[in-house]
């Protein structure tokens, strides 16, 4: 750890992220057990938070304010990637009329940058800032399958990997496999693993060195497709989606892009 690096802050920060759409309101007891520190610690810095109009606060519940949004707002509309991402992904789920998705590794979770909706895929409502586990999900696997395989191992080694539903791969070996097969493929995907009923497809979006900077997948419920339909019918649109996301962050790589996918005509995915 650094000589710069502030305690404080740090534990502010993990506050603010303990909570979400299942954690809306919690305790001085809940932040502490989330973030690991003692009572004292949790409630000095919520607070602190408090006092500086993050949280609003009841004298037993704490919850967060609007001006948390500003910290949101500021990556959104200063980095490249989810302002250019976005109206392509408006453009492919009017397309497909299906939920598409931007996420990129954040620890063990894939965190969702950039998110258009068709018609609900997930129940539990996904948006951005929402976090996926890495290890059953679609996205997280074409980001786990770039990093190096002894890397990758020990970090799975390492994860809780609870089993989401009964078709939800846990097991270390199995996911190894299923990364060899993406590095080979270009693609994954996940079948009912994260929601029962629910599959989704995904592909890497990479950097001018190769390396992938994010995930992009699309959803479906299994209802109106079959995996291998869906497979066939929108794995090779949406890498023309990456294809040209990637040349709008990396314009040298327009010449260089070999995909050449043809986009999703409108109606194409009518199920």
């Amino acid at each position: 750890m650094s000589t710069y690096f502030v305690s404080s802050l740090r534990k502010g920060l993990e506050v603010l992220t303990c909570f979400g759409r299942q954690q809306v309101r919690l305790t001085v007891s809940d932040v502490a057990r989330l973030t690991s520190v003692s009572p004292a610690s949790a409630r000095r810095s919520l607070l602190t938070l408090v006092d500086l109009g993050y949280l609003g606060a009841d004298g037993k519940y704490f919850w967060m304010l609007p001006k948390c949004l500003l910290i949101a707002h500021a990556f959104l509309s200063s980095g490249p990637l989810p302002s250019l991402a976005q109206p392509l992904l408006d453009s492919f789920s009017a397309r497909t009329r299906e939920s598409v998705s931007l996420g990129q590794l954040m620890g063990d979770d894939v965190i969702t940058v950039a998110r258009a909706t068709g018609r609900r895929s997930l129940s539990t409502g996904l948006g951005v800032g929402s976090r996926l586990p890495s290890y059953c999900s679609a996205i997280g696997r074409v980001l786990l399958a770039d990093l190096p395989p002894i890397a990758v191992a020990a970090r799975l080694e390492s994860i809780p990997r609870p089993a989401l539903t009964s078709k939800t791969v846990t097991d270390v070996h199995q996911i190894l496999d299923i990364l060899d097969r993406c590095r080979e493929s270009g693609w994954s995907s996940s079948d009912g693993e994260i929601e029962v009923g629910v599959r989704a497809l995904a592909v890497p979006v990479r950097d001018l060195k190769g390396r992938a900077m994010a995930g992009l997948s699309i959803a479906a419920r299994v209802e109106r497709v079959g995996m291998n339909e869906f497979q066939a019918i929108l794995l090779k649109p949406l890498m023309g989606v990456r294809d040209a996301l990637q040349e709008q962050l990396f314009p040298s790589l327009a010449h260089k892009s070999t995909s050449n996918h043809p986009p999703a005509k409108p109606g194409a995915f009518k199920l």
